[in-house]
């Protein structure tokens, strides 16, 4: 690797760089937006001092962002309570709060009773087609060419 640019090394392996990757298992947003929640925190430091010190930051960041940290893609919700099934429950107690505070004062809400954002119910990096059908695989499961078996999965 040190003898020549990684650029030339690819060249010489056939392998294409890009810098745009849709539908690519590795770029993951999940941990994209993990990284940049931990590098805009307040306490996040300019450096650390050690090896160590990297580590318990991480520690402590990681217990508040997973049950803390309120995250839109869920509901408002940290990623435990998703995780634990405690988001219905949540829900529910946010629907009564909302009912609450609309019943209250309706004018705040122009007159229409609040409701919680939806927690969802799957999360994909990649989700699959709708419309797309299985593969059809024909083989030949004879030693005669002119003979072809077509099987459906």
């Amino acid at each position: 690797m040190r003898s020549k640019p990684v650029a030339a090394l690819l060249v010489d392996l056939d392998v294409a760089r890009t810098h745009s990757r849709p539908h690519v298992s590795d770029d993951n947003p999940f941990s994209e937006a993990q990284f940049r929640t931990l590098k805009y925190r307040p306490d996040f430091p300019d450096r650390f001092g050690s090896i160590e010190d990297a580590r318990a930051h991480c520690q402590a960041f990681f217990a508040w962002y997973n049950t803390v940290h309120r995250h839109s893609g869920s509901g408002l919700m940290p990623p435990d309570a998703v995780h634990y099934g405690h988001a219905a429950a949540i829900t529910a107690l946010r629907v009564l709060a909302l009912d609450a505070a609309f019943t209250a004062h309706p004018a705040r809400f122009k007159g229409v009773v609040p409701q919680p954002p939806g927690v969802p119910t799957a999360v994909w990096i990649n989700p699959q087609k709708k419309d797309t059908a299985p593969p059809t695989i024909t083989t030949n499961c004879s030693l005669n060419s002119s003979t072809h078996v077509s099987h459906s999965h």
